[in-house]
């Protein structure tokens, strides 16, 4: 998609999943990402006689974070934008942990969208973004459900969350913004080495395995619509029984198939239970399936959620 108004707007307008007079909230960080995004939004939902939150979230990680806050306020206030700085919490104040300050972030953000019955949120993830979280999952170890990386439309704590630039290249946003006369800042946090992303984002600048390593990850993108569709056939082929407090399942129909899609039904068992934004790890779940094969088996943890063995039902509960 070109990044322009039109293309924007028709993009939101086909999707068909707002209501007549939308509230909707972006996450802003003041990047050139998630300001273009702000910037389109908020001409959007004007013509949509609409609500905009812009939220800016306050991490702490670095001394000027407060300051930083103030400043893209400002530049969303100079582009007629209503925007709200939220703080961290004191009890969640870490120290140079940028994957954990941004899981807070979307934490906070997400908590703030539910308090005010906001149903939709906007993020400025872009292909580039994409990319890099794949090469990261990756590097360590994630399944082939997480290999998938972000999606352009997911649910959170019951919040839609949508990323309209998944598909669309940094250099694109870049160059929307130099036409545009967008200002941005730039976080220096993005050129920090110490970080794992930064490390895996100048590796692919600079390497030439570049082009292999997108056409890889391209090839799982549209590999991944059939082998969910598998994964769901076999959890119905599985499933024994549904109530609100636990799920059954059938265990000599689960050992019928290999390993790895018996972790990916493990997985979706899981979702009765938990919103927690990051799933259980994948070694975990394969120690789970390692005990559960063993004739001794009787209970197993898998993040907060208890798995009990009765005669040949595998039942997932919640104390």
């Amino acid at each position: 998609m070109l990044l322009n108004d039109i293309n924007f707007f028709s993009y939101l307008n086909n999707l068909q999943c707002f209501e007549k007079y939308p509230h909707v909230a972006v996450g802003v960080s003041g990047g050139p990402d998630s300001i273009a995004l702000a910037y389109l939004i908020n001409k959007w939902i004007k013509s949509k006689q609409g609500k905009l939150s812009a939220l800016i979230f306050d991490h702490k990680i670095r001394s000027n974070s407060e300051q930083e806050s103030y400043y893209v306020r400002d530049i969303l206030r100079d582009l007629n934008i209503n925007a709200r700085i939220l703080k961290m919490k004191k009890n969640k104040l870490i120290k140079k942990n940028m994957e954990q300050a941004r899981s807070n972030r979307f934490e906070g953000i997400i908590t703030f969208c539910n308090k005010n019955y906001i149903q939709h949120l906007f993020l400025g993830h872009h292909f580039d973004d994409n990319l890099e979280t794949y090469l990261i999952r990756k590097i360590n170890g994630s399944n082939f459900e997480g290999l998938g990386s972000m999606e352009e439309i997911t649910y959170f704590k019951k919040i839609q969350i949508l990323r309209p630039f998944i598909k669309i290249k940094k250099k694109s946003i870049l160059s929307f913004n130099k036409k545009n006369k967008l200002i941005f800042v730039n976080d220096p946090s993005n050129k920090d080495v110490n970080y794992t992303r930064v490390k895996v984002r100048n590796f692919l600048q600079n390497n030439k395995y570049k082009k292999l390593i997108k056409n890889d990850f391209m090839n799982l993108k549209k590999e991944m619509p059939y082998y969910r569709n598998m994964v769901w056939k076999c959890l119905i082929d599985t499933i024994a029984e549904i109530k609100p407090k636990s799920v059954k399942i059938n265990r000599n129909t689960l050992l019928k198939f290999d390993d790895l899609i018996i972790e990916k039904i493990i997985l979706l068992c899981l979702k009765f239970f938990s919103d927690k934004k990051y799933k259980a790890r994948s070694s975990k779940i394969k120690l789970f399936i390692s005990e559960m094969k063993k004739s001794s088996f009787k209970i197993f943890n898998l993040t907060g959620v208890s798995i009990k063995k009765n005669d040949d039902l595998l039942t997932f509960f919640q104390k």
